[in-house]
């Protein structure tokens, strides 16, 4: 019981890990552009988490799952789910941003949004490069 634990504990670990340097990426570039350069909330998601998707496809190609696919089809199956996850995640930035309060705390904003979105993330990566869930 406690390695099946383990085996289903540990890849969410590595995905965080690597979600992590992605994620400082999306945040430092969605606050840079919403607070700096004074884009709308979902112009700067829309910037900010296709930079990331970018590096997160890097990351976990090289130390997270085993590629069972060509590169590219991963790459292509991956871009797909993670526009899907960014029509999410910018529809759920809009409708927080409605709340005059997490309008103007964007932090709070990314990170519930974040939050959200990590398990839907973990699972179509997984199918993406190892064509399992």
């Amino acid at each position: 019981m406690q390695d099946r634990l383990l085996q289903f504990v540990l890849p969410k670990i590595k995905f965080a890990a690597t979600s992590a340097i992605a994620t400082a990426v999306d945040y430092s570039i969605y606050l840079s552009l919403f607070y700096l350069a004074a884009f709308p909330p979902t112009l700067s998601n829309v910037v900010s988490y296709s930079i990331g998707m970018v590096i997160n496809f890097i990351l976990q190609k090289r130390f997270i799952f085993d590629l069972k696919r060509n590169w590219k089809t991963a790459f292509a199956i991956s871009v797909t789910f993670s526009l899907i996850g960014l029509t999410l995640s910018t529809f759920f930035i809009y409708l927080l941003s409605l709340n005059p309060f997490l309008y103007t705390h964007q932090y709070l904003t990314k990170a519930m949004v974040t939050g959200t979105m990590f398990l839907y993330n973990f699972y179509t990566k997984k199918f993406s490069f190892e064509k399992s869930v």
